[in-house]
């Protein structure tokens, strides 16, 4: 799409869903107070910096998935309208993964539609993207980044036209590569086709069924970062404070 004001007008009707429903065990001794997603960056919520690069790139429509403490993000961001969003909730009632929790989702969601996670901070383009995605009339797009250590992660092995052909379960090898990134621009076809009330995983249960189709990856080559563990959501006070600007566009913590 080679006309600037057709292609941000298209990425305006993309919607992104957010899944933030998770308990974050792992962040309990120094997060027991709030959902992980509402973790205090410099002052500032992380989802709201998650929400303020998803404005910033042109999208206007919001699905928060929440579950745990759902609450807190609720009355936080009500309607979305103190950051410039039109903001929606859907509440699950018991963990149901990612694919779970996007399919509990279906009726609000755009084709194809964002879906990201709520505890990762990745430094991802949506007009690259929805390029990627076009030329290749692709079924998902997945963000992916190069890190020195996959074992935490797993890995991903992609071709040099980007398609990925394989997904690695974590701990399976170690060393530098490709991992998932957790950004996913997809069609909505795949919704659809997931079980209604089940607990399943995009990563572990549907992409890896996937890879026969069109199926692609974008390198990003910038700052990740993924709080889920106290030492990093300790790096995240310094490695995103450029991010977090108490006073912009919406309330502060």
């Amino acid at each position: 799409m080679n006309n600037p004001e057709a292609a941000a007008d298209q990425n305006r009707r993309i919607s992104a869903f957010v899944l933030c429903g998770g308990l974050g065990t792992r962040l309990r001794s120094v997060l027991s107070d709030r959902p992980k997603s509402m973790a205090p960056v410099a002052g500032i919520p992380f989802l709201q910096l998650l929400l303020e690069n998803l404005r910033s790139q042109g999208i206007r429509e919001v699905i928060l998935g929440t579950g745990y403490m759902a609450d807190q993000i609720e009355a936080f961001f009500d309607k979305g309208e103190n950051i410039g969003l039109h903001i929606r909730y859907s509440r699950e009632d018991k963990p149901l993964g990612t694919g779970g929790a996007l399919k509990l989702a279906e009726p609000l969601l755009s084709d194809p539609v964002v879906v990201l996670n709520g505890d990762s901070h990745v430094e991802w383009s949506l007009a690259a993207t929805v390029k990627l995605f076009t030329g290749k009339d692709a079924a998902v797009v997945i963000a992916l980044q190069a890190v020195p250590d996959v074992s935490r992660y797993g890995s991903v092995t992609m071709e040099s036209d980007g398609r990925v052909t394989e997904f690695v379960e974590k701990g399976t090898r170690t060393g530098a590569g490709l991992i998932n990134a957790g950004v996913y621009l997809l069609r909505k076809e795949i919704v659809r086709a997931l079980p209604v009330g089940e607990a399943i995983s995009l990563e572990k249960d549907v992409f890896p069924q996937l890879l026969s189709g069109k199926v692609y990856g974008l390198v990003s080559s910038g700052l990740f970062i993924d709080i889920g563990i106290p030492a990093d959501l300790q790096r995240a006070q310094t490695l995103l404070v450029s991010k977090a600007r108490p006073g912009d566009g919406g309330k502060s913590d």
